[in-house]
């Protein structure tokens, strides 16, 4: 103990000690609380290294506005499953009555899950693996998963920017290249390209000229120029957008988090003035009770708004941690949930409203051709004319005349009726075509908007708002990569932001050669979908309790400023972990019940068929899985075992404040005990041991003060690895 300290002073003085540290430190320079620290990591003090991690707690970036941040939130949760999958769900599963399961499981899961990656990213402001290590060390393995899922996503979510670039370009032109079939010269005879003629335009067009599809995966069939070449465009988006972090990626948000909806109340507005769109709506929401009983319909509810506001990815954590410490997250995550659950409703009425339009087109067409029919049988007296009603006008057949015509001609004929091959022709059929995914925006929805009206048009805007919806969420995909890397290692931004979007280009080559849309099937199917669900898993039972929930509430209430409601510490504690445990059995018991497999397009037979995936692609699905789980058990057991250092075994505290440092890990035991409690031996009870562990974010260590004013410590003692939002 140096003699001039002032400890050592008041030792040997005469006067009685009463004075506590606070009375000690008082009469020096004002503490600065919020650069106060503990250090808790046995290593030497390195003041350069000290001086470099201030100056980047100071010069972190933050959003320019509270705008931006939310727009951010909402262009990374809103992609192109509210588009594609949520009105497909909603038509298989019951339709109305879909949007009670999936609201009630919005509410208990999505929206306690959502606010807890939003509290504990705007917390600690860090990234995902610096979030979690410091929650829990032993689970930090929960930020790599992250990471290495946001990775195998973003290979192939940017392979449907790529496509939805090639369809935005090609609508540059009337008619739409997809709106008829191709003429092919044989000779001096023309004849319609045979794969077209007995598929559809759209659906050649799709599959032959976008795709140049191979007919199973193992065919691999080379590169495919044209989409290499897009895919090159996407993740220059992506990399521009991106370059400068939240700078640059924010600005973008502006634009591609507000067109979408800009495009889709154009849609909505055109398409309820088209004909058969009220069909369509009505179809959509005439509630099936029945379905509500379903478990297979909650089970796909939950998974939907599991994915829909892209829990365990990481990219929530990031975007708030960019956030100040007083924003209130629990408005945000209420805020984002419900817009992005109005927005899928938003586009299911979107949707609908032009499936509505397209199934009267193809019904009137079905009349059309089977009428033709009818006249062939009538002149040739294989039917009657006695069948058909006086009413009916074959110049002006409608649906309901034919339908007419269709039943009297199946009672009379009821022996030889398969053997006119007439079609019932009914409009509810057309609208149970059930279509998802790239069959909605790629083959229905595009067929649908030949029909429209200043067609090219609306394809330029419906392409250009899949480009923004792609872009936000891959923004917030790669966010959930670079932010974290970033802060763990301390990488360049620039260079590193570079550097993996030209290796994802690389490794995404994959998905752009002819059997490449296999491969965007699996890596959809099965890479993300049981990892997300155990890290998201992890992070409940890490927060609730490992860190404690308890902890946790007293934490949110010191930083919002308000105590949550009681509702968060039930859903945390116990409802959303048994909720996430059962949505992961059953993902399970359906991975093992569903024969693993892909729909191939068969070119000879233009028709997909399903297809099982061969013994090297069942190695590469299982593989994903695994190494996308890998970093969990690993880092647990290297931490667990202290084969890693996770920083928790401390050996010395250490006071900081400003450039001063009151090391009292070389006091002996008495000074120490008189340097905390500012009394003399004999005053103290039970002597406080020089060296002592952190336990963990969860232990209740001795220097833990009851009534804590700053923070968990009682006089402004943090976490040297606390980042600085902890300060």
């Amino acid at each position: 103990m140096p003699k001039n300290s002032k400890v050592t002073q008041r030792e040997h003085s005469s006067e009685h000690v009463t004075e506590s540290v606070a009375d000690l430190l008082a009469h020096q320079e004002p503490v600065d609380y919020k650069r106060s620290v503990l250090n808790v990591t046995g290593e030497a003090w390195d003041k350069q290294k000290e001086g470099d991690e201030e100056l980047d707690a100071e010069n972190r970036p933050a959003w320019n506005s509270k705008l931006q941040y939310i727009l951010a939130q909402i262009g990374y949760s809103v992609g192109l499953g509210n588009v594609w999958r949520f009105p497909y769900l909603c038509q298989k599963n019951g339709g109305g009555a879909y949007l009670v399961p999936y609201l009630v499981l919005l509410i208990i899961i999505g929206l306690p899950l959502f606010f807890l990656e939003l509290a504990v990213g705007q917390r600690i402001r860090r990234g995902s693996i610096g979030v979690w290590n410091y929650i829990c060390p032993r689970l930090g393995g929960i930020g790599y998963a992250s990471c290495l899922v946001c990775f195998f996503v973003g290979l192939y979510y940017n392979v449907i920017i790529g496509w939805s670039i090639f369809y935005f370009f090609k609508s540059f032109q009337y008619p739409l290249p997809w709106s008829e079939c191709p003429i092919v010269r044989n000779g001096s005879v023309a004849v319609v390209e045979t794969e077209c003629e007995r598929s559809s335009a759209t659906t050649y067009f799709w599959y032959r000229e976008t795709l140049d599809i191979s007919n199973s995966i193992s065919e691999s069939g080379g590169l495919n120029w044209k989409m290499t070449l897009c895919l090159l465009v996407a993740w220059s988006l992506v990399g521009l957008a991106m370059i400068k972090g939240i700078q640059s990626s924010g600005k973008v948000m502006y634009f591609s988090s507000l067109f979408p909806y800009l495009v889709l109340v154009c849609f909505l507005v055109r398409g309820l003035l088209l004909r058969g769109a009220v069909d369509g709506i009505m179809h959509m929401f005439t509630p099936k009770l029945d379905k509500m009983l379903d478990p297979q319909v909650w089970r796909e509810a939950a998974t939907q708004v599991f994915f829909a506001l892209g829990l365990g990815f990481g990219g929530v954590i990031a975007f708030s941690s960019y956030n100040k410490q007083d924003n209130n997250c629990h408005f945000d995550a209420t805020l984002v949930s419900f817009i992005n659950f109005f927005t899928s409703v938003l586009a299911t009425l979107v949707v609908f409203a032009v499936l509505g339009f397209k199934a009267n087109i193809m019904n009137e067409k079905c009349v059309v051709e089977n009428a033709e029919k009818i006249l062939g049988y009538l002149n040739t007296n294989v039917l009657s004319h006695d069948l058909i009603p006086p009413h009916v006008n074959f110049s002006h057949l409608t649906a309901k005349d034919y339908n007419e015509m269709y039943r009297v001609i199946m009672t009379v004929k009821e022996g030889h009726f398969k053997e006119l091959g007439l079609d019932a022709c009914l409009l509810e059929d057309e609208l149970n075509k059930s279509v998802q995914g790239t069959g909605l925006a790629f083959i229905a929805f595009t067929e649908a908007m030949t029909h429209f009206p200043a067609s090219p048009f609306w394809s330029v805007m419906f392409f250009l708002m899949l480009i923004n919806l792609g872009l936000g969420s891959m923004i917030g995909t790669m966010s959930g990569i670079t932010t974290p890397i970033i802060d763990t290692f301390k990488v360049r931004k620039e260079m590193f932001t570079v550097g993996c979007c030209i290796f994802a280009f690389v490794v995404g080559l994959i998905f752009v050669q002819r059997s490449g849309n296999y491969f965007v099937t699996m890596f959809d199917d099965y890479s993300a979908t049981l990892p997300l669900t155990v890290v998201v898993i992890l992070e409940n039972i890490a927060v609730a309790w490992i860190y404690g929930t308890k902890k946790f509430m007293q934490e949110l209430t010191e930083m919002l400023g308000f105590r949550p409601y009681q509702f968060y510490y039930y859903t945390w504690k116990y409802v959303s972990p048994i909720c996430m445990a059962v949505l992961m059995t059953a993902s399970i018991i359906q991975l093992g019940v569903s024969p693993p497999g892909y729909s191939a397009w068969i070119r000879e037979e233009a028709a997909e068929k399903f297809l099982f995936y061969p013994t090297w692609a069942m190695a590469i699905l299982i593989s994903l899985i695994i190494l996308a789980s890998l970093p969990l058990p690993l880092v647990f057991i290297l931490r667990q075992f202290h084969l890693v250092s996770d920083g928790s075994n401390a050996l010395s505290v250490t006071y900081k404040k400003g450039r001063m440092m009151k090391d009292i890990s070389n006091l002996e035991d008495n000074d120490e005990t008189r340097f905390i409690l500012s009394k003399v031996p004999s005053e103290t009870p039970s002597p406080m041991p020089t060296h002592r562990s952190y336990l963990g974010p969860g232990s209740n260590s001795p220097m833990e003060m009851s009534s804590a004013p700053n923070g968990r410590y009682g006089s402004g003692y943090l976490l040297a690895s606390t980042p600085e939002s902890e300060l």
